[in-house]
């Protein structure tokens, strides 16, 4: 018995309608929409085809309004996580510079955004000044300061300021099953023709005008349709074909959205997925996209084990360069309480993340096309935050950061000496920490009370001063991490006893380390 081939029958553009027909009707539409009320207008623009297509016709349709009719914002937001795919952000950015002014030259009330997280927020200073580890799909810390956050806080005060809003989004049924079913979910709520509510944000209401569209439908859109703005489609169409056949990073407003880091519009940071396609496609695809190597490296070693054990050949986690203490200080047992479950990196790990991130900076800048040699992979806000973190929240006095700056870029840190608010100057750290005699936890024990009581030391009122000393001493409490893995077991221990045996431990008998 002969087996025939499965034959894939792709569905005719647009259903087998003219573009016209379909662009013309979509034109009308959105005319209709716009002029039905005063609620202001937020498009999601990533760069992509998707969100590219939607403000196209969004455009178009306000084109053929009168300039009298033209009475309420349009407001195009792109969100600029500072580690997006450095090809793409360049791409972004002057795409909005050209945008903003062609609807100045065309009296269009189009306004467009460029949207970073807060400094506090940012990846950088998240991972090297705190010490997050790097994100995780059960640890997905990023998604939330750097996408979310910024997006939803403009939504919000367009909301504030105007009482609703109306997202407009490139999101489509054809991207996945799941979000068919999303989509298809939300379509029974509509208030009004084409409008969703969005259930993450109050007052704010989801107008997809490409819902129904294939991927064939919108570059059949682009390539025929002129961008309004001055943007090359066919270069859209090139950045597409030199990275993998992922779809774009849309607009991200809540968790549920999945991360986008398989897809060329991701964060070449992203450590949510096995590797970056997108970039390693770039690259291989581009000889003058070589120059992104350092970044891929970098990337590849956030995310790399630290080796293999010899017997299994697994691979082993990145403890050794975390400590075993949560960044409160707390131990907290893992699974059935074999193990830590490990905090942020340590001091070494985070000044060696912050050493390569230069160091690449440096190489990209001098090996690079002219176009990107003034790259910025961690801005210098960042640093200054990184710094203060690193000095004063976690009182690593030696203040190691101009040093490591210095040595990676060959120039000057450009920042203040802290030599005046310290305590102990670098030199001092170093003889402390001859003193200690290689013990790592007397050092930094000793180190943050030294700490503590710099802050403490100008104030008025000194309110909270041994609160604060007892909480240094208990987080230096252990000898090592198997001291604090056997003290944390006791106290599990005795909970255990004391849940199952009811009164055989007095009130104030406690488990808690000695201040």
């Amino acid at each position: 018995m002969t087996t025939l081939p499965l034959i894939q029958v792709r569905r005719p553009l647009f259903g087998g309608r003219k573009l016209a027909e379909v662009v013309g009707e979509l034109a009308e539409e959105i005319r209709e929409l716009y002029t039905a009320d005063q609620v202001p207008w937020v498009i999601g623009y990533s760069g992509g085809k998707d969100s590219t297509a939607v403000l196209q016709l969004v455009w178009l349709a306000l084109q053929g309004l009168p300039s009298d009719q033209r009475t309420k914002p349009v407001h195009v937001i792109s969100t600029d996580t500072l580690v997006e795919n450095p090809v793409v952000a360049m791409w972004v950015k002057h795409s909005l510079d050209k945008m903003h002014q062609a609807a100045i030259d065309q009296d269009l009330p189009i306004r467009p955004h460029r949207l970073t997280p807060e400094i506090k927020d940012s990846f950088w200073v998240s991972l090297i000044g705190r010490g997050y580890p790097a994100p995780r799909p059960k640890f997905r810390w990023c998604t939330e300061r750097l996408k979310i956050k910024p997006s939803n806080a403009f939504i919000r005060s367009v909301v504030q300021e105007h009482g609703e809003a109306i997202l407009v989004l490139g999101i489509r049924k054809a991207e996945s099953q799941a979000r068919a079913r999303a989509m298809a979910k939300h379509e029974q709520r509509r208030v009004r023709d084409r409008l969703s509510p969005n259930g993450k944000l109050p007052n704010s209401l989801v107008y997809s005008p490409v819902e129904d569209w294939t991927n064939e439908d919108v570059w059949a859109f682009l390539m025929q349709q002129e961008n309004p703005w001055g943007y090359d489609n066919k270069d859209l169409l090139t950045m597409y074909q030199g990275a993998s056949a992922d779809g774009e990073c849309p607009l991200v407003v809540d968790n549920t959205t999945p991360s986008c880091g398989s897809s060329r519009f991701g964060c070449w940071t992203c450590t949510l997925v096995e590797e970056d396609k997108s970039m390693s496609a770039m690259i291989q695809n581009d000889e003058e996209k070589e120059w992104m190597l350092p970044l891929l490296s970098l990337r590849n070693r956030l995310d790399a084990p630290l080796g293999y054990d010899e017997q299994t050949r697994k691979p082993l986690p990145d403890k050794p360069i975390r400590d075993f203490r949560r960044m409160n200080g707390n131990v907290m047992l893992f699974g059935d309480g074999e193990d830590i479950v490990h905090g942020p990196y340590k001091q070494s790990a985070r000044e060696d993340w912050l050493r390569e991130l230069l160091e690449a900076q440096a190489w990209v800048r001098e090996h690079a096309p002219e176009e990107v040699r003034d790259i910025e992979l961690i801005t210098m806000d960042e640093l200054h935050e990184i710094r203060r973190l690193w000095v004063f929240e976690k009182h690593e006095v030696e203040d190691s950061l101009p040093r490591i700056y210095e040595a990676a870029t060959g120039t000057e840190f450009p920042g203040r000496t802290l030599d005046a608010q310290l305590v102990l100057g670098a030199d001092e750290m170093k003889i402390l920490e001859e003193i200690c005699q290689g013990d790592e936890l007397h050092f930094e024990t000793t180190r943050a009370l030294l700490g503590v009581e710099r802050k403490y030391r100008t104030m008025t009122r000194r309110s909270g001063l041994f609160k604060a000393l007892e909480s240094t001493i208990k987080k230096g409490y252990y000898t090592d991490r198997d001291d604090a893995l056997a003290f944390a077991q006791r106290k599990k221990a005795l909970r255990t006893r004391k849940t199952t045996t009811p009164g055989i431990f007095d009130e104030e008998t406690s488990t808690d380390a000695s201040a």
